[in-house]
């Protein structure tokens, strides 16, 4: 109790922002839960208020990662709304008639490609750390940055085992921001390691049968 007293004798900007990111994630992670496009929508707010406090913060990988987000959520409701291939390609007979994505599984013959590429990734975005910035935490703060791209992907080619990726960054994330000192953003990424459980339940019961 008195340490939240103390959070909140120096409010700052950050810490206003780190608030305001909380509510922004839970509005985003129903609309994910539901898969409700509109996600994509919140997915361009966010990046805003998360980017001031990535840097803010000393997270270089994570303030990169907004931009991406940001290209990624145009990229993701593109998906979403109009891309019928998929249902073609795997002859899914229950798709949505609406022309959105439907949820499948995620293709086994992609499991090993995207792993190298997220191996790549987590070379690269840490030898940038290294190299270029101050960051205190290069190793975890890169890798939750390759592993939240290839996630990002994922969710934007709405495979149910995205949620799974998401499990593994929003724990690590969890333990990185409470190091951090930015404790409603750590609690908001508590909250989605135990939502992601949940989220890869639903969207499995979501997933068309012929």
């Amino acid at each position: 109790m008195e340490a939240i007293v103390q959070y909140f004798s120096d409010f700052t900007l950050v810490k206003a922002i780190d608030m305001a990111g909380l509510v922004l994630g839970l509005i985003y992670l129903w609309l994910e839960f539901k898969a409700s496009i509109w996600l994509w929508l919140v997915s361009v707010i966010m990046p805003i208020v998360h980017g001031y406090l990535y840097w803010a913060r000393g997270l270089y990988a994570d303030f990169g990662m907004e931009v991406y987000y940001v290209l990624a959520a145009i990229y993701g409701y593109a998906m979403w709304r109009w891309s019928r291939s998929r249902a073609v390609e795997t002859q899914d007979l229950a798709s949505p008639s609406n022309g959105e994505l439907p949820i499948t599984r995620f293709p086994l013959r992609r499991v090993l490609p995207v792993t190298l590429i997220g191996l790549a990734l987590w070379a690269v975005i840490y030898w940038i750390l290294i190299t270029f910035t101050d960051s205190s935490v290069p190793l975890c703060d890169s890798f939750t940055t390759a592993l939240s791209m290839v996630a990002l992907w994922a969710l934007a080619q709405k495979y149910a085992e995205q949620w799974l990726l998401w499990l593994v960054v929003d724990a690590v994330c969890t333990i990185l921001y409470i190091y951090k000192q930015i404790p409603f953003t750590a609690c908001l990424y508590a909250f989605y390691t135990v939502m992601a459980v949940l989220g890869y339940r639903q969207w499995l019961k979501k997933i068309p049968t012929t």
